[in-house]
């Protein structure tokens, strides 16, 4: 595909390399300006939510947002345990 296009560029080889770099800048001026402002609400990029409070039932108050400070207490309680592996064993005919 690319020799195709460096063969139709005309005005020899310094046409060929200025039209090179502007079939790119344009690709990138397409990407940069239609294609991806497109796609930005599809992606979760952006989708941050900084509150005040745990966001846990029955726990108040939380870290500080700015700080990003835990909390008193037991602060890492897992509703699991991590000291070994929970999952069953891979069955045979995976």
């Amino acid at each position: 595909m690319y020799a195709f296009i460096w063969r139709k560029l005309p005005f020899g080889l310094a046409g060929k390399l200025t039209g090179s770099v502007l079939l790119a800048a344009a690709a990138v001026a397409l990407l940069w300006y239609v294609a991806f402002p497109w796609a930005e609400p599809l992606l979760p990029f952006d989708d941050v939510q900084v509150t005040q409070d745990s966001g846990v039932p029955g726990e108040s108050g939380g870290g500080d947002a700015v700080t990003d400070e835990a909390p008193a207490g037991d602060e890492h309680e897992l509703p699991y345990d991590t000291d070994r592996n929970n999952s069953a064993p891979p069955s045979p005919n995976r």
